[in-house]
């Protein structure tokens, strides 16, 4: 009998009201896990007190951890490894730097823009994204993420706007027509998407839709089963 492998998806969380984007992990998890049901897929976020660790203490050694954000940046480089402590659970590169991350959009976007019959040549996109007022890396990998999606599609114009540095999500959608998206270049839909980037677009007077967070698209669920799968399989 084959023995059952294990992974672990971790997420940052929301601080102030942990529980909701507890069971919006779980619910991707699950989604993750009809991918790739030979691996029992859990969840945790680092924003619920002890939740990671309680987890982890239940798991095999080996189990492997993937992150679930956008950058590779201190909490995956330095929270998540002290959080995880001595335990042998190797933590994989997160999806934000996931090479294929920017086909998997793409296929997604390709069938938005031919759910609404828009040729992408005509169409606008805004990125928004969290970059950060300590480090340029999260802006570098939102950058190259755009011009990554942009040479597969060919937008009208694909503009990158930040919740915490410069230019802003509403300086991004500014002067934006009626045949635009935003893709919010987030894994989770946080505080960050609920709150801030609806009040940017408010705030530019955004007249086209928001996208799900990256987390929410099929093909970017089916990439996650597949890079755990592959991660899994390779340590056996």
């Amino acid at each position: 009998m084959t023995e059952l492998k294990h992974a672990l998806i971790v997420a940052h969380g929301q601080p102030s009201e942990p529980e909701p984007a507890e069971a919006a992990l779980a619910a991707l998890a699950a989604r993750v896990n009809a991918n790739a049901s030979h691996i029992a897929i859990r969840s945790a976020t680092l924003a619920s007190p002890g939740r990671l660790e309680e987890i982890l203490d239940d798991l095999p050694d080996g189990t492997p951890v993937y992150p679930l954000f956008t950058a590779k940046g201190w909490f995956v480089t330095r929270a998540l490894p002290r959080r995880i402590g001595g335990r042998a659970c190797p933590v994989m590169e997160p999806l934000g730097i996931d090479p294929e991350l920017p086909d998997a959009v793409a296929e997604y976007l390709t069938s938005e823009l031919a759910a609404r019959q828009w040729e992408a040549t005509a169409t606008e996109l805004v990125l928004a994204a969290h970059g950060s007022g300590r480090s340029q890396n999260p802006a570098e990998v939102a950058h190259g993420f755009a011009d990554e999606l942009q040479s597969r599609i060919g937008f009208a114009r694909l503009t990158v706007g930040f919740v915490e540095q410069p230019p802003s999500i509403a300086e991004a959608a500014q002067g934006c027509g009626e045949q635009s998206l935003c893709l919010p270049f987030f894994a989770c839909a946080g505080g960050h998407v609920q709150d801030d980037v609806p009040q940017a677009l408010a705030e530019a007077r955004f007249p086209g839709d928001t996208l799900p967070v990256l987390g929410d698209l099929p093909a970017v669920t089916r990439l996650i089963a597949r890079r755990i799968s592959e991660f899994s399989d390779a340590a056996t």
